[in-house]
């Protein structure tokens, strides 16, 4: 491996950490980085795509931005341009991103405010999603769904959906430790017992649902517009 191909591989592994929040899926994975160059200085030209020209802009810019945050910070990294291609509000994104301005002021007049909220609903229903990946399996063996108002972290079985679970808490600030209870409220923390857990499963499967379809719908929109493989889509697909 040349050390250019290395570089290369090192900015593509960081942009794996960079996920769609409705998805919550890398962009790599999705398709959605275009391009990534890397030249021996170490200056490196990230493109992005969506899978429409309307896609909302608040996720656009949330993508770009965490994008050039991860790329920038690698050591080996001498300068980042990352940049959003075939979007109506692109101009807005990739000048509020380059100069580090924030949503409210790249959409001023138009944005209310910065996007954390927006992040947390999404890092919410993803907890939720990843609440159904791991309970549904144990309830389809036999589990009683009540049993598991009873369940901690420590109690479940080692998945990788368990760990993916864990990872989307600890964003969030939730108890990942094996003594935390298994079923919680993303909003609160607090544990979900009694007549609330059915009500709560059905809320995860509804979440997780909802998540693979959009991403369903997302990837045969994307190939449909560009009919071409993302960099590093191969790579982590394989």
């Amino acid at each position: 491996m040349t050390a250019a191909v290395a570089e290369r591989s090192r900015v593509l592994a960081a942009l794996d950490t960079v996920r769609d929040p409705e998805l919550d899926e890398p962009i790599t994975t999705l398709g959605f980085v275009s391009t990534c160059v890397v030249s021996a200085a170490g200056d490196v030209v990230v493109r992005l795509r969506l899978p429409t020209y309307f896609c909302a802009p608040n996720f656009a810019f949330l993508m770009v931005a965490d994008a050039y945050d991860v790329v920038a910070a690698l050591p080996e990294v001498r300068s980042a341009d990352v940049a959003l291609e075939d979007h109506f509000a692109s101009t807005e994104i990739n000048a509020g991103v380059a100069a580090r301005a924030g949503f409210a002021v790249s959409f001023a007049g138009e944005a209310l405010g910065e996007l954390d909220e927006l992040r947390r609903t999404f890092l919410s229903k993803a907890v939720l999603a990843g609440t159904d990946q791991v309970c549904r399996p144990l309830v389809a063996a036999g589990l009683d769904p009540a049993a598991l108002a009873t369940m901690t972290i420590g109690d479940a079985p080692p998945s990788a959906q368990l760990e993916r679970l864990c990872r989307r808490r600890a964003e969030l600030g939730l108890r990942t430790d094996p003594a935390a209870p298994l079923l919680v409220d993303p909003g609160t923390g607090a544990p979900i017992t009694g007549a609330e857990v059915s009500l709560h499963l059905a809320r995860a499967r509804t979440s997780r649902v909802g998540i693979e379809a959009n991403t369903g719908i997302c990837r045969g929109m994307l190939r449909h517009r560009y009919g071409t493989t993302g960099a590093g889509e191969e790579e982590d697909e394989g």
